[in-house]
This record gives structure tokens, sequence and C-alpha cells, in this order.
């Protein structure tokens, strides 16, 4: 499938009842690296931050055009507390999220991703979003199920991020599941 930047930033902001959804800027460095500096889902290890210099870089990076994150922010605060991922092929989106842990089991994922979805859904025209899951990763399955996502496949030992005590790759099982813009909130959008 042909790979597709869609040229317009990928949101404006957008507002949610206790979040913002916005750009990235220079200045989210720090709850960046507190998050990022020892994720707790392994698919994230690669962007791991080992200290603040790294997270400006990395901020400074996300927000100077990188379309593909947007930051999570507590509405009554400003304070961001994570990101959602989304890359367009053709017609359809990889989505993801990484929130702080801190802020887990307050429903702010499911807040973040519903309106992302309907987002993509209905100004980006999408026809399909996926998101891959490994399968010992319960809060994210558990957000799947609950964005009305239905598990389409297991890849068995599907890729590694890790290496065991001998240098062998530790490979995770990884679940797919999707949604059609004729299912979201029951085709409302169709």
């Amino acid at each position: 499938m042909r790979q597709h930047r869609a040229e317009a930033p990928l949101l404006h902001p957008l507002d949610t009842d206790r979040l913002v959804l916005r750009r990235f800027r220079a200045d989210d460095a720090e709850p960046l690296l507190d998050y990022l500096h020892a994720p707790t889902a392994r698919c994230f290890l690669s962007l791991a931050l080992p200290d603040l210099d790294a997270a400006r870089a990395e901020a400074r990076r996300r927000s100077a055009g990188d379309d593909e994150h947007v930051a999570v922010c507590l509405k009554a605060t400003g304070q961001l507390i994570g990101d959602l991922f989304a890359m367009q092929e053709d017609d359809t989106w990889s989505v993801g999220w990484n929130l702080n842990p801190r802020f887990g089991g307050q429903g702010y994922a499911a807040e973040a991703a519903t309106a992302l979805f309907d987002h993509l859904f209905a100004a980006r025209s999408a026809r399909r979003l996926y998101a891959y899951v490994e399968d010992h990763n319960r809060a994210s399955r558990r957000l799947c199920q609950k964005l009305g996502m239905r598990e389409e496949g297991l890849f068995l030992e599907f890729i590694s991020f890790i290496d065991n005590n001998q240098g062998r790759p530790v490979y995770e099982n990884t679940l797919q599941y999707a949604i059609l813009r004729k299912e979201w909130r029951g085709g409302a959008l169709a």
C-alpha cells in the first residue's frame, strides 16, 4: 500500500471535555521526558529519551512539522500528558497512543482517541483505522475494544523490541485491531 502524507497539518487544536489535542511545542520537553524516559510499553522503547537535552531536541522536532504526533494536554492546566499518532496510507490510517502512566485509569486515552477518530473519519475522510497492540498490553487492548475496534488478527512472534540475556531477540505476539468509518459510532459518518 502506498504511503501518503497529508499536506495540511493533521489537526487544528481540538477540545474535548477535559483535554486539548494540539501540535507539539518546543516547550513540551519536560513533560515529554516524564513519560518517554522509561516507556512502559515495549513498542515505545526506541523513542526513549535519556535526558532533558534529548527531550528538548525531540520536542523541537515534533513542533517543527511532525504531523504524525498529536500532543494530549489537560484542558484545565495545559499540561502535556501524552500523545496520539496517526499515519496515513491512502484512505487508511495507522493510529496509536502513548500516555503518561501517572494519568492512567482516568479515561483520558479513550477521550483523546475518540476525538482523534472523530476527526479522522469526518474531516480527513478516513475509510479505515487500525492499531497494532502487543498481546500482553491489556490496557491498550481494552481501549481498542472500548473504541469499537474489532480484533482482526494475531501475529505470532511479530516483532522484537528487546533482547534476552543471551542477546537473542524476544519476539512479541501482536494483535491488529481496526474499525471502518461505517462502523464508527453506529455508522453515523458512513
